[in-house]
């Protein structure tokens, strides 16, 4: 999935927002951006969901391993402090391995 409809992906039931709602929280929804607060508990995995495509603001330290659906690999990211990262919209899932919950700012685009 390059990107998707802004639209489209309100109804889609494997967004994040509607997956796991105790781990997201929406910041701002408007015509051009959805930002997201996430906070990942530390030892917890996620279900599969989607994120549009956007920039990434880590506001603690954390160690994630997350692989992109069907059939990616699991990859660990040591996320810093401060450290931005972009990501492609995708289908993915997520698993904390780390011993601090992770709480990062999302900016998904819409367009």
């Amino acid at each position: 999935m390059r990107w998707m409809r802004a639209s489209a992906f309100q109804n889609d039931e494997l967004d994040v927002l509607k997956v796991i709602p105790e781990n997201y929280k929406l910041v701002i929804d408007n015509p051009f951006v959805r930002v997201l607060e996430a906070h990942i508990p530390a030892g917890t995995e996620e279900k599969p969901h989607r994120h549009l495509r956007g920039i990434s603001v880590c506001m603690t330290e954390y160690t994630l391993e997350s692989r992109i659906l069907p059939d990616g690999q699991w990859t660990r990211n040591e996320r810093k402090l401060g450290t931005v990262y972009w990501s492609e919209a995708s289908l993915h899932q997520v698993r904390n391995v780390g011993k601090t919950m992770s709480h990062t700012i999302r900016i998904e685009l819409k367009y």
